[in-house]
């Protein structure tokens, strides 16, 4: 049986699972086989404490593209010592980045869509191919606010680009819901969200929002788009 016709089983047992319930359930069906990709977010720090502190064998990974914010490399350390544990960082290939770079300029993403859109494959999504090849489950921390795009996804659905589950244990919370467990749980984050950073990703291409901006207006600013890098998109 595949990987996919398991969906809809799947949905109807995760339905009435809260998060950490979801997660364990899935780990168990598939040991050694659950992956999460962390971004360092607000909502995969949730993931991440929900993970440790509840001990789920599921592995933790993380992509640096080369062009992280200080803070966001710090935060893995942070994070790491807080909960004994370690995150996997994942680096894109150095002969790609040197060819995109000798291609378009160190800076050419900021020319077109198409030139942003080849510097995330190959800093992020090159990478993420590599860290879900031979798994099952792709845990992921999306929620349907975020964006007009991430609203129509799904708690479990298939990822036809990567050939795996993609699990969103927190898609139905809401940004009020998701704060209040950050600060009930002392949990670390990024100190850019204090400064006007909602969606964090790569330095020069997030900027803060202004009051009334759309959550995700701080990435790619600069252009009109779904506002993706291509790793969430069907």
């Amino acid at each position: 049986m595949s990987l996919k016709t398991n969906l809809h089983s799947l949905s109807e047992k995760l339905d009435s699972l809260n998060p950490v319930e979801g997660l364990a359930m899935l780990s168990d069906l598939f040991p050694g086989k659950v992956v999460f990709s962390t971004s360092l977010g607000q909502e995969d720090q949730v993931i991440t404490q929900l993970i440790a502190e509840n001990s789920l064998p599921i592995h933790i990974f993380s992509l640096d593209t080369g062009r992280l914010f200080p803070e966001t490399l710090d935060l893995i350390a942070r994070t790491e010592q807080k909960y004994k544990i370690r995150i996997e960082v994942l680096y894109p290939e150095r002969e790609s980045v040197e060819n995109l770079v000798s291609k378009n300029g160190i800076n050419g993403f900021y020319e077109s869509v198409e030139k942003r859109k080849a510097c995330c494959f190959v800093r992020k999504v090159e990478s993420l191919k590599r860290a879900l090849a031979g798994n099952s489950i792709w845990i992921t921390g999306l929620r349907a606010e975020q964006s007009a795009n991430r609203s129509e996804m799904r708690k479990i659905e298939w990822d036809e680009g990567n050939q795996i589950i993609k699990f969103n244990p927190l898609l139905d919370w809401t940004f009020d819901q998701m704060i209040e467990y950050i600060n009930q749980n002392k949990i670390p984050y990024n100190p850019l969200h204090d400064k006007g950073f909602f969606s964090i990703g790569c330095a020069p291409c997030t900027r803060a929002i202004e009051p009334g901006e759309d959550a995700r207006a701080g990435r790619w600013w600069w252009e009109e788009s779904k506002k993706e890098c291509g790793l969430h998109m069907k």
